[in-house]
């Protein structure tokens, strides 16, 4: 796929390593020429200097014959702007905008083909705080990523020692949680010297202390699953009740906000370096969110306010070496968990299997979906893992028996690529391509049955309309799933 990518900042370069790996034309637009100099030399792209929003410089970008624009300019403004060009000047299929203004919302017909025609709007953090409220909502994970509206998730979560499952085999999973809807898809056993290993979880392997595990489950399975991986004591609910947010900004705002929207009773503080944003942030937020000025890595502070006893530490300040520093004094002062937004990505990979319980880089976050617009086939959702390496993806089985390698036939007979695991499958969706009359007809006639989230045997057979969830370890095994699921004019 042919793709340009407008701003060379860190989502612009986020997004150009990961979509380069997968073997797509990447041209990479900006007005910062060292810039551009430097990620040809990192990654296999073209850089092309100017401001992306003349069409003469698309034109020289090769807009003319592009299949997608992703334009993650700083200004929301130059991103609009540059996906009306797109369309009215060049025609380009596919058109993403970053916008952080809230005058923009997804429905608004400024967005229209009319307006600005903008496909898809990504919001960097709304995606960002949205994630952190999962993770606030089941404190054990360390990753929380759903599919299918929030039918089923994707979480991983550190096992340990004394939990009911650790030290069992990954068939005895039914013996301490619903074992219907729910499934354990990976391990990563930590090395002393080295990355993690990858162990497939076959139904032999044993979780060991320490292990991450990656477990798909339906909504409400999910805590139980988590519990028996986590937790001695599985029959003790494990909820936030008091969070500190180190950091003001536009993440921290919009966070404090949702946390007093969805968890009510949770006790919230805001520590804030800036006096003015200060005054600020106390008009904005609730009175009982405690905003605070100070230093969140200034020990004194952080020993007055008692971070040692909260359960939820978030370094959310634009200031990466800050976030580590605040987040791993929280850890060393008691806090039961803690999590530092960074955004170099080798930072992220420096700190992992630290005291820092997790590491948030946001252009991770919204590369989910970007992604789900890249792939090939009626891809839904996709999710990146582990710092980019692996991939779970929700795509649906289109098609019959002639026509499809999947449809109709047992999971045993699916050739599907060795390490890449079948996950759920989650039926009876509704199928957004389908007529609207059609499906109404359908349901005046016969009440549809509610969707159910299957844990695929040897013996499942796929069927047409069927959301498929797969985890694969690797990123290079994504096109083979891919054409796997393609449907073609005749199979045989």
């Amino acid at each position: 796929m042919k793709i340009i990518i407008l701003g060379a900042g860190r989502i612009g370069e986020s997004v150009a390593a990961t979509l380069v790996s997968e073997q797509n034309d990447i041209t990479v637009i900006d007005q910062n020429g060292p810039r551009l100099r430097e990620l040809e030399s990192r990654f296999e792209l073209r850089g092309v200097v100017g401001n992306g929003i003349e069409p003469a410089l698309l034109e020289e970008a090769g807009a003319r014959d592009t299949d997608m624009l992703i334009a993650c300019a700083a200004q929301d403004e130059t991103n609009l702007v540059a996906c009306k060009i797109a369309q009215q000047v060049f025609n380009i299929p596919t058109r993403i905008a970053r916008v952080r203004s809230e005058a923009f919302a997804g429905d608004s017909p400024l967005l229209s083909r009319e307006g600005f025609a903008v496909d898809r709007v990504i919001r960097p953090e709304e995606s960002l705080t949205r994630y952190i409220v999962r993770l606030i909502d089941y404190p054990e994970a360390l990753q929380v990523h759903e599919f299918a509206g929030g039918m089923a998730s994707l979480v991983s979560v550190r096992a340990v020692a004394g939990a009911p499952l650790v030290g069992c085999h990954v068939d005895e999973l039914g013996v301490h949680a619903p074992a219907e809807g729910t499934r354990i898809v990976a391990l990563y056993r930590r090395q002393e010297d080295g990355p993690d290993r990858f162990i497939p979880a076959a139904h032999r392997s044993v979780i060991e202390p320490g292990d991450e595990v990656f477990v798909l489950a339906a909504r409400k399975n999910l805590r139980t699953a988590l519990a028996a991986l986590h937790r001695r004591d599985a029959n003790t609910p494990r909820t936030v009740q008091r969070a500190t947010i180190a950091g003001g900004g536009r993440v921290g705002l919009r966070l404090a906000q949702q946390l007093h929207e969805v968890f009510p009773g949770l006790q919230i503080k805001l520590i804030e370096r800036d006096p003015e944003r200060c005054v600020l942030l106390a008009a904005q937020l609730p009175s009982s969110v405690m905003v605070l000025q100070g230093d969140a890595t200034d020990e004194e502070l952080m020993g007055d306010e008692s971070v040692g006893e909260t359960d939820f530490f978030l370094a959310l300040t634009s200031d990466d070496e800050d976030n580590i520093m605040g987040a791993l004094l929280a850890k060393r002062m008691g806090a039961r968990r803690v999590l530092a937004l960074i955004n170099r990505r080798s930072y992220a990979d420096l700190i992992h299997g630290t005291q820092i319980d997790i590491a948030l880089t946001p252009s991770q976050t919204l590369l989910g979906e970007l992604l789900a617009f890249v792939r090939r086939g009626d891809v839904q959702v996709v999710h990146s893992l582990r710092r980019g390496v692996a991939e779970a993806m929700e795509i649906v089985a289109r098609g019959d028996a002639r026509t499809s390698r999947v449809v109709g036939r047992r999971v045993a007979d699916i050739k599907l690529p060795k390490e890449a695991h079948f996950g759920l499958i989650l039926r009876g969706l509704p199928d957004p391509d389908a007529a609207h009359d059609a499906q109404a007809a359908r349901a005046e006639a016969d009440e549809p049955p509610e969707p159910e989230v299957i844990v695929p045997h040897a013996g499942t057979v796929i069927e047409h309309g069927d959301h498929v969830v797969i985890f694969m370890p690797r990123k290079r095994l994504v096109r083979e799933v891919e054409k796997l699921f393609r449907v073609a004019p005749t199979f045989f």
